[in-house]
Formats: structure tokens, sequence, C-alpha cells
């Protein structure tokens, strides 16, 4: 019944953006966290122009801003010779392009955005250590049970539950994730600590063998957020353990000065495993449905894991306020609708992966077929996404 509550599960980034989004829908949800606090773990965020029309749609593009960097480019260059594959100019020539901005953000801004948003929603119920342990479905509402068996009741259930979603094995049941092979460090310098002549306002992708580092300032230029990533065969569930810095000193050696000058830098660094999924073309089974990470988790490497979860935050929002009454007619129409723009990029992300690491002759026609593109060209080959 239109009058329950819309129970979404998972107090991430996805989580949250659903509901706001179904608040300004006029759409009451309780959302339940597992954990004791809301709050989001990791560091840097890259911001397409994409996300940044559903920020205009929940309100809250301008706070996202207060905390942002706007880029004056996005530069990939090699991390063997140090030479300038390409840039794309990412100011306001980007912006003229697309209609909208591109920024990065620390994850931890974004995500206390969205909650002040959703605090702010007398249509949203907000509720830490509920933890769910179990759910039913009978076809005219639906109800969870927590760890310490209380019962809630509603009309549908939205699981934002991540890459390991419980959720997820009950509707698809594809097991677990899929292990890339890869590994991302990740830490951040106050701009301070940045050595001598490397701070720049530019989003910037160092590409080697099997390797790659990322680093852009973040928090209004305060932070210098540093992402490294490497092929491994290492596996450890969860994206926030401690990394070796030997271990990764060993796989960037011999590449250029700048690079190995950033990571000798930092002493402490998070580490994560890199995992996805198959695309899939149904994640909903009748009142339950799945969104962000939970129904097309994906590689970082387009930098669009949570762009994608507030896309279909919004999506959900619209259809199923078009569908009050009919949650399973809402949730098809919007399964329907995004899954082969997620299943793009999760493929995409894959083969981005393959492109930055790039080794020996597949290198050197990766940088000459870069080359010489022009602006206009680079905002063309991501016309598909930017302006999704």
């Amino acid at each position: 019944m239109a009058d329950r509550p819309v129970i979404i599960v998972g107090g991430g980034i996805g989580g949250l953006a659903a509901a706001l989004a179904l608040s300004l829908k006029g759409i009451r949800s309780v959302l339940l966290e597992q954990s004791a606090e809301f709050r989001e773990v990791g560091a840097g965020i890259q911001l397409g122009p994409n996300v940044f029309r559903r920020f205009e749609r929940l309100g809250i593009r301008r706070a996202i801003e207060a905390d942002a960097v706007f880029p004056d480019n996005l530069i990939m260059r090699d991390a063997l010779t140090g030479e300038e594959v390409t840039r794309m100019p990412a100011g306001e020539r980007l912006h003229a392009r697309f209609g909208m901005p591109y920024a990065v953000t620390h994850r931890a801004d974004l995500h206390t955005t969205l909650l002040r948003a959703c605090q702010a929603q007398p249509l949203v119920t907000l509720r830490n250590n509920a933890k769910v342990t179990g759910h039913r479905d009978d076809g005219t509402g639906v109800s969870v049970t927590l760890a310490d068996g209380e019962r809630i009741d509603g009309d549908s259930i939205i699981a934002c539950d991540g890459l390991w979603s419980s959720f997820r094995e009950q509707i698809v049941g594809d097991g677990k994730p899929r292990v890339s092979g890869h590994i991302a460090y990740r830490a951040v310098l106050p701009a301070g600590d940045v050595p001598d002549g490397q701070y720049e306002n530019n989003v910037v992708l160092w590409a080697g063998p099997k390797t790659h580092l990322v680093h852009y300032p973040l928090r209004r230029g305060e932070l210098y957020n540093l992402v490294a990533v490497f092929h491994s065969n290492r596996y450890e569930e969860g994206w926030n353990s401690f990394g070796d810095p030997e271990e990764l000193a060993e796989r960037f050696a011999n590449q250029q000065p700048q690079v190995m000058n950033l990571l000798g830098k930092i002493e402490s660094w998070r580490m994560w495993v890199l995992c996805d999924r198959e695309p899939v073309a149904e994640w909903t089974r009748g009142r339950v449905t799945l969104l962000g990470d939970a129904a097309h988790p994906m590689l970082q490497y387009l930098a669009q894991g949570a762009c994608m979860a507030i896309e279909d935050a919004v999506c959900l929002a619209d259809h199923l306020a078009a569908s009050r009454n009919d949650p399973e007619r809402a949730f098809v129409a919007y399964q329907k609708e995004r899954y082969l723009r997620t299943a793009r990029v999760q493929v995409m992300a894959r083969v981005y992966g393959d492109f930055y690491h790039a080794a020996g002759p597949v290198r050197e026609l990766r940088n000459q077929a870069l080359a010489g593109r022009t602006p206009e060209q680079a905002y063309e080959g991501n016309a598909w996404l930017y302006g999704g």
C-alpha cells in the first residue's frame, strides 16, 4: 500500500540518494543502516557532468560544489617516460560541451551532504544499528527482520547493500563477486606535504605496465588524493585493509621520479581488492529491487560507481512516483531503463583498466592512438557517459 514506507537497506551514498529522491516525490521511506553511525569510508571521488544533473534534481548541487574542487584538466601521462599521452580540458570548455561541470570531492563530504539533506526531510526516517537478517514479500507488502528480532513492515524494499549484497544472492544468485586481480591503495596528503612543484589542479593518471597512479586535490584544495593500483593475486574481502608500502614500492619500481616522490610521502595506506560482477538484465523480484553496487558493481576505472548509484536513485524515484500503487511495475520499469547503461559502464571500466595498464607494444600503440587527440574528440568519446 502506498501509505506504508519504502524500506531502504544500506546507508551509503546510494541508499541516502534513494531516500532523498523519494522524499522529493512525496514518498515516505525508512532507511536501515547496520553500522552504529552513518559514515562513508574512502577518500576521493570524481563527479562527471552526468551526476551533476542528478544533484540538480536532488537540490544539493550548491552544497556539493561548496566542498568540491574543479580541475582544469584530466591528464594521462606515461609512467615510464613521463610524456603526456593525452589531456581533456575539464573546466569551462567541458562545462560548455555538456552543460554541467566536472569536479572531484571527498566521499565523506558527498555522503555528509546527502545525509544532511535526508535529515531535513520529514518523510525520511534514518535508523542506525539496524542490521537486516531476513525479509518477506507476500505480494501485497513486505517486511524485514532485524538482528534484534524487530520486524518492520513496508510497501517495498530497495536493497543498497553493496558489492556483497545478501539481497542480490536471493534475487540473482550469482555467488561471490569477480576478483579482478587488481589491488588499489589509497591515501590522502595535506596539500602542504605534496613534493615541491608537484601540486597541480588537475586529475592526473600515470599509466604504467600493470600499474597506475591517480592524484588530484580534494576539499577545496586542502588535501591531495592518491590512488595507486597494481596487478596482484592477493584477495581480502572488504575494502579498508592496511596496505604494505614495501609491496607498493616494488610494483612501481623504475617509474618516473614524480610517481615515486608521491608514493614515498605516504607511510600508511588503505588497500582494497577491486571486484565487480557480470552485468545482468534483471535485478528485481516482486516488491524488492537492487540499487548501485548491489545491482551493477563495477571497477573504478571510469570513476562512475557512485555516479551510477545516484542516477539509479533518481530514476527509481521517478518510476515509483509514476506507479505509486504498483511498486512491482515501477521496479521493472526502473530496471529496464537502467540495465543497458550500467552494463556498458561495467564493461567499459574493465576495458579502461586494460588500457591504463598496457605494457610493451600495446602501451606504444595506446600512446600513438591518443597522441594528437583534440579536446572535441575527447568530449565526443565520452558523450555517451557524460551526456547520459
